[in-house]
């Protein structure tokens, strides 16, 4: 019976190595596998490879784009480049079935603009004729490729994708394996039937004749079959056992695989929405970007350079910088905006517009760190400085969260978590300034910025020369102009701004106010006014807010101001 099993099981065994090896070698399929987008897929000015497509290929892929008039190629968040697509006319390349690609146009505008260079881009690409780009994740997420010519002309449409052929043969070296052990197995029968299953009797003696007759009681009582089928019923449930534990593995093998996967799918909008906005290379590089403009206004004293890269109180800021400059050339720099070294960052999370960074650096040329705002408005727009501030002496900037997530922002009128609102706190500053003994003089933590303010104007007010002058002073919050972050705390930084104004105006008819030898003649050309005059200073703030319920106070951590202008009454 042994003999009938084994041969049959050592036959099965070579079969299945021989065809497991064949499945290696002369079966294997290709190493990779090339889809090819449908020609002619279409006149949009943009194409995109879809996240799904991307995503299927996590071990990377070469994609290959030709075209006589150029290619451009830039990778971005899928979410980034549906956002700076819009309601463009555009080419969306999918997987298909088979290992096809399959291609969808939708109708929208017929042009865009250049899309080279902007911040939403984790890396970028051009080539005239073509492009090759191997594809690899470069964080987690769901990721699009753009693919353009300069924005008006069609997108190139002639796209392949390669990637290598995962299908393979998963089947190999199981059957090689399973192979090699049931021949094993057909081999150990085929031995044990020749040797009979123990050691041989010698021929008449007692045990020979013994087992004969035993062995003929146990034909004529007939349960020969019962004895072998018992003997067999051993590799019966030995293959049941095997069987039992490889389905088990399987299906356990199947439960990882799907329980994950189900998970991920079900966290992934979250997932998206906690990431920063930018990346570090990619911080790094607009970071490089904003700090070689300004550095290359500052030294032209050239606002229409500056207008690429700055907006909001730090183009203000700077503007009237340049302006006195003009007048007075002695008239200080503002203090450099320089990319690194890079001290920390917040960046702020979401996929929604506007979006905000800040980065706090320092320079060789500063004395003191200093906190870079910058501002993302749209999708098509790049990054702007929007404010930059000196830290006060002897603060610290709060830490960024400690898993790697982005920040939220938070509304300027919102004051939930919070000891108070970010627009409440610039209003509070601003009046603590105006009037230092009123109701807010205890509203902020003592600081060398509200005392320097405050002193200034003690003296002036004070001074027996402007004895002739009524002098008043006021610090007005703008509004559109707050903008804060919450920190890891639970607490906000908040960039805030206000105008300083200074007036002073003669007591008495006759009397008139001296300008002589001050930035103020020469702005306005006279060395003195009976009318009185009008001076504005712009003050960027930096401000810390606690979360709710906590015992420290606000506190002022950084601080810039410019002379804005001067004009007589």
């Amino acid at each position: 019976m042994r003999n009938k099993i084994a041969v049959p099981l050592i036959v099965l065994g070579v079969l299945m190595m021989l065809v497991g090896i064949g499945q290696r070698t002369f079966w294997a399929p290709p190493e990779t596998v090339t889809a090819q987008a449908p020609a002619g897929s279409g006149t949009s000015p943009v194409a995109v490879l879809d996240a799904s497509l991307l995503a299927s290929h996590t071990d990377g892929a070469e994609v290959t784009i030709r075209s006589e008039e150029g290619v451009f190629l830039a990778v971005g968040r899928a979410a980034d480049v549906d956002a700076w697509v819009g309601d463009a006319a555009v080419t969306r390349i999918s997987a298909g079935a088979d290992d096809s690609l399959t291609a969808d146009s939708t109708e929208g505008e017929a042009t865009v603009p250049n899309p080279a260079g902007s911040d939403l881009w984790i890396s970028e690409e051009t080539a005239k004729g073509e492009l090759s780009y191997t594809w690899t994740e470069p964080a987690e997420g769901e990721f699009s490729i753009l693919i353009a010519t300069d924005g008006t002309a069609p997108a190139p449409t002639d796209i392949a994708v390669s990637w290598a052929n995962d299908e393979g043969t998963p089947l190999a070296v199981p059957l090689i394996i399973a192979g090699a052990l049931i021949a094993v197995l057909g081999l150990a029968l085929a031995f044990m039937a020749r040797t009979g299953g123990g050691t041989p009797a010698a021929p008449g003696s007692r045990r020979a004749v013994r087992e004969s007759d035993t062995a003929a009681q146990k034909t004529v009582a007939g349960p020969a079959q019962s004895a072998g089928a018992a003997k067999f019923s051993v590799t019966g449930p030995a293959r049941q056992g095997l069987a039992g534990v490889l389905a088990a593995a399987l299906a356990g093998g199947l439960a990882i695989a799907l329980v994950p996967a189900a998970a991920s799918a079900t966290q992934q909008e979250s997932a998206e929405e906690s990431r920063p906005v930018v990346l570090d290379s990619q911080l790094t590089r607009i970071l490089g970007n904003v700090a070689g403009t300004v550095q290359k206004a500052d030294a032209a004293r050239d606002a229409t350079v500056l207008k690429d890269r700055a907006a909001s109180t730090a183009l203000a800021l700077r503007e009237a910088n340049y302006a006195t400059a003009a007048k007075a050339p002695d008239t200080k720099a503002p203090a450099a905006v320089a990319a690194s070294p890079l001290l920390t960052d917040m960046v702020s999370s979401g996929t929604g517009f506007p979006r905000t960074v800040v980065a706090v650096t320092q320079g060789q040329d500063n004395t003191v760190p200093q906190a870079l705002m910058l501002v993302q408005a749209s999708p098509r727009e790049n990054y702007k400085l929007v404010s930059a501030i000196q830290m006060l002496p002897g603060t610290t900037f709060p830490q960024p969260p400690a898993n790697g997530t982005g920040v939220s922002a938070v509304a300027a009128d919102s004051s939930e978590g919070l000891s108070m609102s970010p627009q409440g706190a610039v209003d509070a500053l601003a009046d603590a300034l105006t009037n230092p003994d009123g109701a807010n003089k205890d509203a902020f933590a003592s600081n060398s910025f509200a005392e320097a303010v405050t002193t200034f104007q003690t003296n002036v007010t004070t001074n027996p020369d402007n004895e002739f002058a009524a002098i008043t002073f006021k610090h007005t919050p703008v509004p559109s102009d707050t903008r804060a972050l919450r920190t890891a705390d639970g607490g906000a930084i908040v960039f805030g701004y206000m105008s300083h104004s200074y007036s002073s105006v003669p007591r008495e008819a006759g009397d008139s106010i001296n300008l002589e030898g001050t930035i103020y003649e020469t702005l306005t050309g006279q060395k003195n006014t009976e009318a009185g005059i009008d001076v504005t200073h712009g003050e960027a703030v930096m401000l810390y807010l606690p979360p709710a319920g906590s015992a420290d106070q606000a506190e002022v951590v950084g601080a810039a101001q410019e002379l804005l202008s001067a004009t007589l009454k």
